[in-house]
């Protein structure tokens, strides 16, 4: 995936955009763009939005400490890259806002759980003390499926205006 200067330049200040948006929201627990954008920028860049996702996970490591709890940053935001890139790229425009935004919101219900591995090596949890620390997470992770939800009604026009720059920048 050989990249060209633009691309570079475009896929830092999105993965920055990625950055700014998470500790603007900061005030809101849970409740985040960062499914928003990853779902956008893999329909448009496909394979490629794995440089501004990881953009993202280095901006954040770096500005918010390199600790145990960024551990899973690692993969966690790849989980949702990967089910982004098994969607359909041929949607009806119908259905295309409703399964981006219900994909954005599984994986903030998803998130405890896919956090969960992590922690339970990080931490030195059995399998029942995982599972426990997944359940104890449930009522943040719904927060966060809501939050998700809602920010998905984003990727849509997210994903028209990352075209639209694309055909301009050509």
């Amino acid at each position: 995936m050989k990249l060209k200067v633009k691309e570079i330049a475009v896929f830092g200040m999105l993965g920055a955009m990625m950055y700014a948006s998470k500790v603007l929201m900061e005030v809101a627990p849970n409740i985040h763009l960062i499914g928003t954008f990853i779902i956008a920028e893999t329909v448009v860049y496909r394979k490629k939005a794995l440089y501004p996702i990881y953009v993202f996970v280095f901006l954040t490591g770096l500005l918010s400490g390199f600790a145990t709890w960024w551990i899973p940053y690692l993969y966690i935001w790849a989980v949702l890259w990967g089910a982004a890139m098994l969607l359909p790229q041929k949607l009806s425009k119908r259905a295309r806002p409703v399964i981006y935004m219900l994909l954005c919101g599984l994986h903030g219900l998803l998130y405890g759980t896919l956090y969960a591995p992590a922690q339970a090596i990080l931490f030195g949890l059995d399998f029942k003390g995982m599972i426990a620390w997944i359940v104890a997470g449930l009522p943040f992770d719904a927060v966060h499926a809501a939050g998700n939800l809602a920010a998905g009604l984003l990727i849509c026009p997210l994903i028209s205006i990352l075209k639209r720059a694309e055909k301009f920048t050509h």
